[in-house]
């Protein structure tokens, strides 16, 4: 039998995503949809909270929507970028900013959500693990 979380898993534990979005159905929803792809998801409701949580060592990318309320999208990404330059940000969202220079991904609303997982797949194959190797004792 095939492990399906074999594929997004690094060292035995799973790429984790950290999901910002005030939209309490929408951020469920999407944390829902991308654990039955074996990520493992956090989610915030404000870019403000994201980045008291956000960490380097353990969020392999980051996915926000733009318009929340408070702090943007966009402004909180600059803001993970000068922390983080390598950490990728996707934004999911239905008013991208113009200014897009601290996102990776943009993926307009509508959208199917095989394309935010896409958008996901491409941003971590080309970003290789911040995590220590799995160390084997002999």
């Amino acid at each position: 039998m095939e492990n399906p979380i074999s594929e997004n898993s690094t060292s035995s534990s799973p790429r984790t995503i950290l999901l910002v979005d005030d939209s309490d159905d929408l951020r469920v929803t999407t944390k829902w949809f991308l654990s039955n792809f074996g990520f493992a998801v956090e989610s915030v409701r404000s870019a403000e909270e994201a980045l008291a949580l956000f960490d380097p060592k353990t969020h392999d990318v980051i996915i926000t929507d733009n318009s929340m309320s408070g702090m943007t999208g966009a402004e909180m990404a600059h803001i993970i970028k000068l922390r983080s330059p390598s950490t990728p940000v996707l934004m999911y969202t239905g008013r991208p900013p113009e200014d897009r220079s601290c996102l990776d991904v943009v993926i307009q609303k509508p959208a199917h959500m095989l394309a935010l997982k896409e958008g996901v797949d491409r941003l971590l194959a080309q970003k290789p693990s911040q995590r220590p190797p799995a160390r084997l004792e002999a």
